[in-house]
C-alpha cells in the first residue's frame, strides 16, 4: 500500500487527491487529506466570492473525491507552525507528503502610509466577508465601511470582486452563505463611490470579461469610465492584435465610456446609488492621512513608455477615501521545515519533487501555487497536481519500501492533535443550516475557531 498525505485541502490538494485515485500503476493508495483549518475546499470555501455561486458549486466535485473511500479528510491539523507537525514528523507517518499550501500573503505597496487605519490588503476583506476563522466576525467593519468613497487598488479579478461586494447592496447578498456581521456591516455602509485604479492602462489590466461585465449588471450601480484615460493606451485604438479577452474587455469599457459622454464627466453619474470608477495610468505614491487614518491616495500620473511598461508624467492625483484595499497579487509564505525561495515565494521543486540543496528530497512533493506561484485559475491546478502525481509515482517502488505509521491519526493524537475528520465536517455543515435558518436564510457560516470546532465536536447534533 501507498499511503500519501496531501497538505492542504483546497483546489489543488484535492485534485492532487483525485489523480492520485484515478492512476493505475499503484492500485492499492490511501490518502490522508491534512488541513490546517476543520473545514475543506480551501480558496473556493474562504475565497470565492459568495455571490459567484456557480463557481462555489465547484465544492460538489471537490466532495465527491472527499468522500472516496480512499480518502480521509484530516482537519484541524496545521503543519510547520509552532502548533502543528513539522514536515519532519509527518514524513515519518507516510510514505510521501505532497505540500499545497497555496500562497497565503498579500503583496504589499511599499509606499508611505500604507500601514494606516483604514489600510487593508483585499485579501483580509475578502477573509472577512467568506467567514475566515483567522479574521474574526469584526476585524475593521465599523469604522472603514463609514467612509463614502473607497479605494481598490489592481485591476484584476480580485479588486473587481470587492469592489463589487462593496457596491452591492446588503439584501442582495442576504440569499449567500455571508456571515451575520459582514452582512449587517455591509448593510449599514455608507460608501457609495468605489475607485478601481490601476498602474497602466486597460489592455494590461487582468481581469475577466466576465468579473468586468458583472460590474454593470449590480442594481443601483453605475459603473463610469473616463474616455480620455482609455485613449491613452495605444492598444485601445488599434486591439486587433491583442488576445480575445483583452479585446473583449477593451470593447465594454468602451461601451461603458459612451454611455457616459453625455453624464457632464466622471464624476456626474445621475440616478445611481452607488459608482464604480474604473481609473487607469494611475501609480499610487502615499496614502494621506488624517486624523490618525487614512483620508486618501496620492497617485502618480503614468503614461505608456513605448516598450510594454509606463513612465511617470510628473502630474499627481488625490483620490479622498477612508477605505483603501490593495489587490496587487499574492504570494506564498515559507513553511518552516521546507526549503523556500523567498524571491519567487515557492518551494524549490523539480516536476513537483522538493529540492533540498538542489537535491530531490525523497518523499516530499509540491503542487498548486506553492509550486508554481499564484497563477493561473482554478482548473489550472489539475494539470499541475497530474505532474506532480507522475513523479510520486515514478518514485513509489522507493517510497513504499520504508515502513510508516499503520494509524496516523492515531499517532496525531498521541503528539496532541485534536483532528476533525469528515464527520465533524458534516456537523459543521449542519450546524450552518441551521444558523441560516434561524435567521431566515439559507446556510450561513460560522466565523470563528470556538464556533467551527464546537459544531465539529457536536456529531449529534
Amino acid at each position: 500500500m501507498l499511503s500519501v498525505a496531501v497538505v492542504g485541502s483546497g483546489p489543488s490538494g484535492v485534485y492532487t487527491a483525485q489523480a492520485l485515485l484515478q492512476q493505475s500503476l499503484v492500485p492499492d493508495v490511501r490518502v490522508h487529506v491534512l488541513d490546517r483549518l476543520p473545514t475543506p475546499y480551501g480558496l473556493v470555501r474562504y475565497g470565492v466570492a459568495p455571490d459567484h455561486e456557480k463557481i462555489k458549486s465547484l465544492q460538489n466535485s471537490l466532495r465527491a473525491v472527499l468522500e472516496d473511500e480512499r480518502v480521509t479528510f484530516v482537519g484541524n491539523v496545521g503543519v510547520g507552525g509552532p502548533d502543528g507537525v513539522s514536515p519532519a514528523r509527518l514524513a515519518e507517518l507516510y510514505h510521501a507528503v505532497v505540500y499545497c499550501v497555496g500562497a497565503s500573503a498579500d503583496r504589499a505597496l511599499a509606499v508611505p502610509g500604507e500601514s494606516l487605519p483604514g489600510s487593508y490588503s483585499a485579501t483580509r476583506f475578502v477573509s472577512w466577508y467568506s467567514a475566515h476563522p483567522d479574521i474574526g466576525a469584526d476585524p475593521f467593519a465599523r469604522d472603514a465601511l463609514e467612509s463614502r468613497s473607497a479605494v481598490v487598488i489592481g485591476v484584476g479579478n480580485v479588486a473587481v470582486d470587492v469592489a463589487r461586494i462593496l457596491a452591492r447592496g446588503a439584501d442582495e447578498l442576504r440569499t449567500t452563505d455571508v456571515p451575520r456581521a459582514a452582512l449587517s456591516a455591509l448593510a449599514a455602509s455608507r460608501v457609495r463611490d468605489v475607485h478601481i485604479v490601476g498602474r497602466r492602462g486597460p489592455s494590461q489590466a487582468r481581469f475577466t470579461t466576465k468579473e468586468l461585465r458583472e460590474l454593470g449588471a449590480l442594481p443601483g450601480a453605475r459603473v463610469v469610465v473616463d474616455p480620455a484615460e482609455l485613449a491613452l493606451d495605444p492598444a485601445y485604438a488599434a486591439p486587433d492584435g491583442l488576445p480575445a479577452v483583452v479585446r473583449r474587455n477593451l470593447e465594454v469599457l468602451r461601451g461603458w465610456s459612451a454611455a457616459g459622454a453625455g453624464s457632464g464627466g466622471p464624476g456626474d453619474v445621475a440616478g445611481a446609488a452607488r459608482r464604480i470608477r474604473l481609473r487607469f495610468f494611475l501609480r499610487p505614491v502615499e496614502l494621506l492621512e488624517r486624523g490618525g487614518r487614512v483620508a486618501g491616495v496620492r497617485f502618480a500620473r503614468t503614461a505608456p513608455d513605448g516598450a510594454g511598461g509606463v513612465r511617470d508624467t510628473g502630474r499627481y492625483e488625490d483620490i479622498e477615501a477612508r477605505l483603501v484595499l490593495r489587490a496587487v497579487g499574492y504570494r506564498g509564505v515559507e513553511l518552516p521545515g521546507l526549503p523556500f525561495d523567498p524571491v519567487r515565494g515557492t518551494v524549490p521543486h523539480t516536476a513537483g519533487r522538493v529540492l533540498r540543496d538542489g537535491v530531490p528530497s525523497p518523499g516530499e512533493y509540491v503542487a498548486g501555487w506553492i509550486k508554481r506561484g499564484p497563477t493561473g485559475v482554478i482548473g489550472s491546478n489539475r494539470s499541475c497536481a497530474k505532474e506532480t502525481v507522475a513523479s510520486l509515482l515514478e518514485d513509489a517502488a522507493g517510497l513504499t519500501l520504508r515502513p510508516v505509521a499503520t494509524d496516523p491519526l492515531a499517532v496525531l493524537r498521541e503528539w496532541g492533535l485534536r483532528p476533525v475528520e469528515w464527520a465533524g465536517w458534516l456537523s459543521i455543515e449542519r450546524a450552518e443550516a441551521e444558523l441560516g435558518r434561524s435567521l431566515g436564510r439559507g446556510p450561513v457560516k460560522i466565523p470563528d475557531w470556538p464556533g467551527l470546532l464546537a459544531a465539529a465536536r457536536d456529531e449529534n447534533r
